[in-house]
């Protein structure tokens, strides 16, 4: 469901959205969690702002997400191209996370609309 731009998201299953509609709902939501799901490697790269680093494929990535994560806020995730993220955003929504965004075509497509990234090494 859309309304005026913003994606409604049910606590079944997380939404798709946009690089543009991800940016309008980040700016809209500042209590936003960014998680992404790429390697050390690639978050070393660039990132969206915020982010956090929980690879998706860690053995860990659930126990992780529960522990660092706040399942009562509003969470986007990304990874490369969409791949990864659709994976972990589903992940998210069975561990009880109750509003989660995958970012549609990932980083890639965020970086090809022109939109900003950091480079700031993750926390260890």
């Amino acid at each position: 469901m859309c309304i005026a731009g913003i994606v409604m998201v049910s606590a079944a299953e997380p939404a798709t959205v946009s690089p543009a509609q991800a940016d309008t709902w980040l700016a809209a939501t500042p209590k936003a969690q960014v998680l992404d799901v790429r390697t050390k490697e690639e978050f070393a790269g660039g990132h969206l702002a915020k982010a956090i680093l929980i690879p998706w494929t860690d053995k860990d990535f659930s126990v992780r997400a529960a522990k660092e994560l706040d399942p009562r806020k509003p969470v986007l995730v990304y990874c490369l191209s969409g791949g990864r993220s659709a994976e972990a955003a589903a992940a998210l929504v069975k561990l009880g996370f109750t509003e989660v965004r995958n970012l549609a075509g990932g980083i890639a497509a965020w970086q090809q609309a022109g939109k900003p990234i950091d480079k700031v090494a993750p926390k260890p």
